[in-house]
């Protein structure tokens, strides 16, 4: 499974959204359920899936599946 297809799944589960309603170009607008809240766990989620540290301020960047696979991209998962 690539990346893209664990950080879709990651959202879908954490969001409780359906897998298809996240797609590669996905923002957080695009999402009712990813609000404040649901970002605090998507954060959280994004830790425990891929096994890397967040800090809060990049908890302000993370806000679309973009930048979170550019981030997840720069500390080594791929």
């Amino acid at each position: 499974m690539n990346v893209f297809h664990q950080l879709q799944d990651a959202i879908a589960g954490t969001l409780n959204v359906p897998v298809e309603s996240v797609s590669e170009s996905t923002k957080d607008e695009d999402l009712p359920a990813w609000d404040s809240l649901g970002h605090v766990n998507l954060m959280m989620t994004l830790e425990q899936t891929f096994d890397v540290s967040l800090d809060v301020d990049d908890f302000t960047r993370l806000t679309s599946v973009p930048a979170i696979l550019a981030y997840l991209k720069e500390h080594g998962v791929e």
